[in-house]
């Protein structure tokens, strides 16, 4: 009888402990490449929690600085803010009230955060809008790109008059980079930087954020959001974007894209990150809650797997805690 022979190459060799492990990873977390999705709303004066996202909350004006400093001192790298007015109309007037919600949650955001992480804001009528579409209707109710884009810049400068150091663009309207770059440009406001949610999918996965910001929307946005079977598309709004002037662009949702994620990142000469939405988060907390995963290490494979397939920074809900635990040294 032959023996069988002894492998010669042992890949296991570099798999044999903690130590050897965390010395060959090929895909690092860190605290800095976290961002933050933070929900203030309007009119209440304590954290409101969000049902479908066990562990967010609506932040009042006053527990804000709160979550700012508790993201800042784990080294986070930004937040992303999201206001829920409470009032909304057709035109979504809210959006461009110095006063409303995000305007001023901007300012105490700022206030708060110092040069710790950067603001970010969501620049979308939705959260504002009677209809919950991200724009403004026509008179046969078919959202107005061109329009929309008036709208967007307006949005923009009050954005950057209230502090933000960065803005998401996150309505999918065609052009909208390049006329908020111009407008931002043609204020005075050259060093705000553009985050273009540039490959954003028409996904199931986004109903727990409509909870959370109590979307008014009926129908839906397939007319301006992308179909879900289209990977080269999701490469050719990247490029446009990058054209237009954005100094970043996202893949949304991430988890069930990350072909496309990896295409942008392949293609991209700036920055590319990715949104790690309401409905990956509440799917791991449900498993989690009924004891059929395990939630930490089921967390950071999603977000490590999110960074694996080119995401350079990952908005995620858990990024204060994975923070936390990335600082204790995670493995």
């Amino acid at each position: 009888m032959t023996a069988t022979p002894h492998p010669v190459i042992r890949p296991r060799r570099l798999r044999s402990g903690p130590a050897m492990r965390r010395l060959v990873s090929e895909t690092r977390l860190h605290p800095a490449d976290l961002v933050l999705p933070v929900f203030v709303r309007e009119g209440v004066t304590e954290p409101v929690p969000i049902g479908s996202m066990p562990g967010v909350v609506q932040h009042s004006l006053d527990s804000l600085p709160a979550a700012i400093a508790e993201a800042a001192a784990v080294g986070v790298g930004g937040v992303m803010l999201f206001g829920v007015p409470e009032s909304r109309d057709a035109l979504g007037s809210g959006a461009t009230d110095p006063d409303g919600i995000l305007n001023v949650a901007t300012r105490v955001a700022r206030e708060a955060a110092g040069d710790a992480l950067v603001v970010q804001t969501d620049l979308c009528l939705d959260e504002f809008t009677d209809h919950g579409h991200c724009g403004v209707l026509d008179d046969e109710g078919r959202v107005d790109n061109d329009a929309t884009l008036e709208r967007y810049t307006a949005m923009a400068l009050e954005q950057a008059r209230a502090g933000s150091q960065l803005l998401g663009l996150s309505g999918m309207m065609d052009g909208q980079t390049a006329a908020v770059r111009q407008a931002l440009d043609d204020g005075g406001y050259q060093d705000v930087a553009l985050l273009a949610y540039a490959a954003k999918y028409a996904s199931a996965f986004y109903g727990p954020f409509r909870d959370a910001v109590e979307s008014q929307l009926e129908g839906d946005r397939r007319t301006y959001q992308l179909d879900p079977g289209n990977r080269r598309e999701g490469v050719r709004e990247a490029m446009l974007d990058i054209d237009e002037g954005a100094d970043i662009v996202m893949v949304k949702p991430a988890g069930s894209y990350l072909d496309v994620l990896a295409d942008v990142a392949a293609a991209s000469d700036v920055p590319v990150w990715a949104y790690q939405v309401s409905g990956e988060y509440a799917m791991i907390e449900a498993a989690a809650a009924h004891g059929w995963i395990d939630r930490g290490r089921a967390i950071v494979e999603s977000v490590r797997g999110i960074r694996r397939a080119g995401a350079d920074v990952v908005l995620t809900y858990w990024a204060t805690e994975l923070a936390g635990w990335l600082k204790g040294g995670l493995e």
